[in-house]
């Protein structure tokens, strides 16, 4: 089912969702499902999965290193077919510009076609880890909302090289991203939502934000998507703060605002085991706030991990 349709079948309910990172090839996926297990008594109706940026790696053969690409975590869209299977829940895989042609991301898009997955986000990835910005891969997309087109038109029944005439073409509910702070990379929040309605306007059916850990800024980042003319479904994205290197690390990542009192709150923990609880309770304030303003999903970003999520989601759902 589409995630639009979850959304109006809640009749103005707030919905509980989250995203998972594939396991590091070599690892057992039953990890995965450990951590899935906890959070599926909150009846999530959907679940993303992301997917990685291929990497560089050095080989060492007889004292030269030989620099090959990888992927790290591979197996986006099969995972997203186990967690269906197994769970009987929608998945959502996480389709990038980056790393990727044209006819690679068709064919992701077959695939996903026959394994019944209905819905798709479309972003455009970060830049390759030995790249100051990002680079468009050689005969792929260099913006989302080119992305974006491309699975509309495959919606249509239109390939890239044939045009499939069938009463059974695709018909992806196309996911995109927003930034209540805006994009690192974007002069301004006016030119960012910009952006974010070109995606809307080529076919995104439904909005998830960039974490952010005040919620004026998603409240007002809503508004203004509003008056620009989006008038799809935005879902807050929220990431509880876990470790004492989050305080560093997301602004810089991410360049988003932390609240001073979060920050304070922060700096008084003795322990990564009280800044986790710390994170809870700021999350769990936050849900808490966007459910009674009538938000239609709360998307926790888990990073694989469950126990967290499932104390927030607890003193919500």
């Amino acid at each position: 089912m589409k995630i639009t349709d979850h959304i109006k079948n809640a009749k103005g309910k707030t919905l509980f969702s989250f995203e998972i990172i594939p396991p590091v090839k070599g690892h057992q996926i039953q990890q995965l499902y450990d951590n899935i297990d906890p959070l599926m008594d909150f009846k999530p109706p959907f679940i993303d999965v992301t997917t990685s940026r291929e990497e560089y790696v050095y080989i060492d053969r007889d004292g030269l290193l030989d620099k090959k690409l990888t992927r790290m975590r591979p197996g986006t869209v099969g995972i997203c077919a186990s967690i269906k299977h197994k769970y009987n829940v929608d998945t959502v895989p996480h389709v990038l510009c980056g790393g990727f042609t044209r006819e690679e991301t068709e064919y992701l898009l077959v695939d996903c076609h026959y394994l019944g997955i209905d819905n798709i986000m479309a972003l455009r990835g970060d830049a390759m880890k030995d790249e100051k910005y990002f680079q468009p891969t050689k005969g792929g997309h260099a913006y989302a909302v080119d992305l974006v087109k491309q699975v509309h038109e495959l919606n249509c029944g239109n390939y890239l090289h044939d045009t499939v005439e069938t009463d059974n073409c695709a018909d992806f509910c196309i996911g995109v991203a927003g930034y209540p702070e805006k994009h690192l990379e974007a002069p301004s929040l006016k030119s960012d939502l910009k952006r974010l309605k070109e995606k809307v306007d080529a076919g995104a059916d439904y909005v998830v934000t960039q974490m952010f850990f005040d919620n004026k800024k998603y409240f007002q980042f809503v508004e203004e998507a509003k008056k620009m003319g989006i008038n799809i479904p935005i879902i807050p994205g929220i990431k509880p703060i876990a470790v004492k290197r989050h305080l560093q690390l997301l602004p810089q990542v991410f360049r988003i605002d932390l609240p001073q009192d979060l920050i304070d709150a922060v700096d008084d923990c003795a322990s990564n085991k009280e800044v986790r609880q710390v994170g809870i309770e700021w999350a769990i304030q936050q849900s808490k706030e966007l459910k009674a303003a009538g938000v239609p999903v709360l998307h926790y970003y888990s990073m694989g991990k469950s126990d967290n999520i499932k104390a927030i989601a607890e003193e919500i759902f």
